[in-house]
């Protein structure tokens, strides 16, 4: 298992020689830095700690700042643990975005976009009560909550009902998407298809726990030779 920290900017669109449209997500992934590592004598499982995005010493904890001088760096925006980590690093070291290559599968971690409280409707797709012929009114309303068949004799409300709430604002995982492109010079990695979160929002990017097996990379058009050619 390896993964590191990174700041979904958008998504976009890139082309293959061959033709092929594919809509990938950007990631930008500056180096991020060793924070801890954990291991089973100490603290009971193995993983490595990252701190990516630096902050200001003053919109930070004191807690942060004395953790981060650990590993004789500046306080840390985000930070995470990767379990079970396979990248052979010491505190302080640098992760750089080339731990991933083109056509390898990913699991991206996010938090999803906040939509706020809404209904059954909206919220878990369920249908309508009937308009017309006299209905009971009850058009948007869950409707009876604890007559679930021969279960209503329990008189509770079963675990997993569907109803009204906040939607949104919770950790989730977009798995198997595959890595288009990794760019260390400019920090960045394509990413096929759509990952959680808003634009700017942090992400973590690790390798895919139920893949099938890597693909084989795509070759991207250049467009920077035609432009040297144009000049």
């Amino acid at each position: 298992m390896k993964g590191r920290l990174g700041r979904k900017l958008g998504m976009t669109q890139v082309f293959t020689e061959d033709g092929v449209l594919i809509p990938v997500t950007v990631i930008e992934a500056t180096p991020n830095v060793v924070l801890q590592k954990k291991t089973a004598e100490t603290d009971g499982y193995e993983a490595v700690q990252l701190g990516f995005e630096e902050i200001k010493e003053k919109r930070t904890t004191k807690a942060n700042i004395g953790h981060c001088k650990k590993a004789n760096t500046s306080p840390k925006r985000f930070i995470k643990e990767v379990r079970d980590c396979d990248l052979d690093v010491n505190v302080g070291d640098l992760v750089a975005v080339d731990i991933f290559e083109a056509g390898e599968q990913v699991d991206v971690i996010g938090t999803s976009k906040g939509k706020g409280y809404n209904g059954t409707i909206v919220r878990n797709n369920a249908h309508q009560g009937p308009k017309t012929h006299g209905g009971s009114k009850n058009i948007r309303h869950i409707g009876s909550l604890a007559t679930n068949g021969i279960t209503s004799r329990q008189g509770r409300i079963m675990k997993g009902t569907i109803m009204a709430g906040q939607e949104g604002g919770y950790t989730t995982t977009n798995q198997n998407l595959t890595v288009i492109k990794v760019d260390r010079e400019n920090n960045y990695i394509l990413v096929k298809g759509n990952v959680p979160g808003p634009k700017k929002g942090c992400v973590m990017v690790r390798t895919a726990k139920t893949s099938k097996g890597n693909k084989a990379p795509v070759v991207l058009v250049d467009y920077s030779a035609s432009k040297e050619v144009q000049e």
